[in-house]
Formats: C-alpha cells, sequence, structure tokens
C-alpha cells in the first residue's frame, strides 16, 4: 500500500469538504494504517486541528494508548513545530513528508513565525514565571504518587 497517497486521500477530503488546509496525514504500524486525519482547523474552530494532531487522536484512540512507539507518519507536509511536538510525545519514530516549508510558506501558512520566536524573536510572544513555589508543590504531590502514570 501506498501510504503517502493515503494521506494525500486525507488531505483532499479535507479541501474538498472546506475542513481546512491540504494537510493529510496517516499513521502506520507493522503494515497497517492505524490512524487518520485531515486538517479540521475550519471545521471545528480549533486552531490545533492540523492533520498529523487528528491522525494521533484517531491512532491513540483506536490503540487505546498514548504510546505509538514502533508507529510511522506518512503527511503531505513537513510538520509544524506544534505538530513535531506531538509525534515526540507520541513517541513515534520515522515522519515522512511530501511538501517542505517553504512550499507551505509559499502558499500562506506561516511556520517561519515559530521558528523565529525559537530563534530569540521575543515580540511574537512573551513567557513569564508566575508562582513556580505553588505550581512546585503541585509537581511535588504528583511526584510522591508512584503509581501515577509517566509521560
Amino acid at each position: 500500500m501506498n501510504y503517502m497517497k493515503e494521506a494525500l486521500k486525507e488531505a483532499y477530503e479535507g479541501i474538498n469538504n472546506h475542513h481546512g488546509g491540504p494537510f493529510g496525514c496517516v499513521i502506520v504500524k507493522d503494515g497497517k494504517i492505524i490512524g487518520r486525519g485531515h486538517n479540521r482547523v475550519l471545521l471545528k474552530h480549533d486552531s490545533t486541528c492540523h492533520g498529523e494532531m487528528e491522525a494521533i487522536r484517531d491512532a491513540c484512540e483506536k490503540t487505546g494508548s498514548h504510546d505509538l512507539s514502533g508507529c510511522e507518519l506518512y503527511t503531505t507536509a513537513e510538520p509544524c513545530p506544534m505538530c513535531l511536538g506531538a509525534i515526540l510525545w507520541a513517541n513515534i519514530s520515522k515522519v515522512y513528508y511530501g511538501c517542505n516549508v517553504n512550499d507551505t510558506d509559499k502558499i500562506g501558512f506561516r511556520d517561519d513565525k515559530f521558528y523565529d520566536f525559537f530563534n530569540g524573536d521575543n515580540s511574537i510572544l512573551t513567557l513569564e514565571e508566575n508562582e513556580r513555589k505553588e505550581c512546585q508543590k503541585l509537581f511535588n504531590e504528583y511526584n510522591k504518587d508512584k503509581e501515577a502514570q509517566r509521560y
């Protein structure tokens, strides 16, 4: 099976139904598609509903686990920083993408703003520590419970 063609089918479904941008994704484990998704930002009025995020949510729901170790992800475009974070949190070990960030920039998507921020541009977003001691109490309480699931 050509998994990128399946990701493309997802993307076409999304753009043909005006769900969002041209981003489709499938997640594969042991030669089987276990998760599918396409951009649903406009449909759900939710800026986190990128194709990769939707596919990860689908795969996690279907497997009953947040851990997608051993999976591969096929996506129509190079993942944005948010999606890369989710891919890493899900323990996905390999990503195949079609278009790169320069291609997505040409059609109006702004991944470059995120890279500017990561490179020190504080005009985009301000991060400020607040109530650290109270939050540390919370972390200590969590750490006491050895049965708590770790991420």
